[in-house]
């Protein structure tokens, strides 16, 4: 477990002052939380969605979870406001994923956060390009200087270990393990219910990846295309290639990289090609109309909002898997 306890630090106290804001740290002497307005709840802040349904699920009644990324807003664009890196500085935990949004890591750097976790300490990071042969098309995915402008600025760049580990049920299970853990140690007093909501939300997760292995056999082709290059670990758990338009949300393919799709979607018999709900479908659709092919959802899961195929994880994974066998004619 990997949990980080600082000091507040002089430059970043200095900064909240100037903002009008208090920071406060450090969880209570009895081993308790006090967080949540002093109702007696862990005061949990996460970075963004996947995070926040994890410390929801295993926090239960006992947490107070504000999320750092509203529904809608694209995870890799946050940037923070004053009072969000004060809720850093307040909270009884931080839990993120780091690697995925540059402003939080540097956010929760400075904070002083009594308490932090990262996701991406929780399980084994792997390297994931645009590409389903493993290999990063970071320059062909947003043109001459994609891996400086989309990539090492976003989340990683070529070469840089894919955060994208929710997409795996296997994987999320590890994180929800660690999540779960951290929660026990700022909070000792109701680390039962925090182990009990853990294997109940790990049992859950083993069955959705029972559900992929089972409902993706028997399939017409391995391939699909996607918006961005959130799937890797998705399709390296199930058997399939990933080839995605572009590294990142913002990213503009290449005209070299969109003769590559169009390739690929011919030779490994491709029917659909995906788009999702929080960045522009624009690329796609063009894509799709060029290949005569149809179009359809595959979320990456960052956020919940109305357009999305489900009200939570579970919900929208299910959706994903349905598109997919779709897509794949998986019988």
């Amino acid at each position: 477990m990997n949990i980080r306890r600082r000091r507040l630090l002089p430059a970043a106290l200095a900064g909240l002052a100037a903002a009008g804001l208090t920071a406060v740290t450090g969880c209570s002497s009895s081993g308790s939380a006090q967080g949540g307005g002093g109702d007696g709840r862990v005061d949990v802040v996460a970075s963004f969605y996947p995070v926040q349904f994890l410390a929801e699920q295993i926090g239960g009644k006992h947490v107070k979870v504000t999320a750092l990324t509203a529904p809608g807003v694209e995870p890799h664009d946050l940037e923070l406001k004053p009072q969000q890196v004060a809720a850093l500085s307040e909270a009884d935990l931080v839990v993120y994923l780091k690697g995925l949004q540059p402003a939080v890591d540097e956010a929760v750097e400075q904070s002083g956060a009594a308490a932090t976790v990262d996701a991406a300490t929780l399980t084994e990071l792997e390297n994931h390009g645009t590409g389903g042969d493993g290999h990063n098309h970071g320059e062909e995915a947003g043109g001459e200087h994609a891996g400086e402008e989309h990539g090492e600025e976003k989340h990683g760049g070529e070469g840089a270990p894919d955060p994208h580990v929710w997409l795996d049920p296997v994987k999320y299970a590890e994180v929800a393990e660690g999540v779960g853990k951290a929660l026990a140690e700022a909070d000792p007093g109701h680390a039962d219910a925090y182990a009990k909501n853990t294997d109940a939300l790990v049992a859950k997760l083993k069955g959705l990846d029972a559900d992929f292995e089972n409902g993706l056999k028997n399939r017409s082709t391995d391939t699909f295309i996607t918006a961005h290059a959130a799937f890797g670990y998705l399709a390296e758990r199930y058997g399939l290639d990933q080839e995605a338009i572009a590294l990142d949300p913002e990213s503009e393919p290449s005209a070299a990289r969109m003769k590559e799709l169009h390739e690929h979607a011919k030779e490994d018999n491709v029917s659909t090609i995906f788009f999702e709900t929080l960045a522009s479908d624009r690329t796609a659709k063009a894509l799709a109309n060029d290949l005569g092919l149809r179009t359809d959802v595959l979320d990456p899961l960052e956020g919940i909002t109305d357009a999305s195929k489900g009200n939570d994880y579970f919900e929208v994974m299910e959706s994903n898997l349905a598109a997919l066998k779709k897509a794949l004619g998986s019988k």
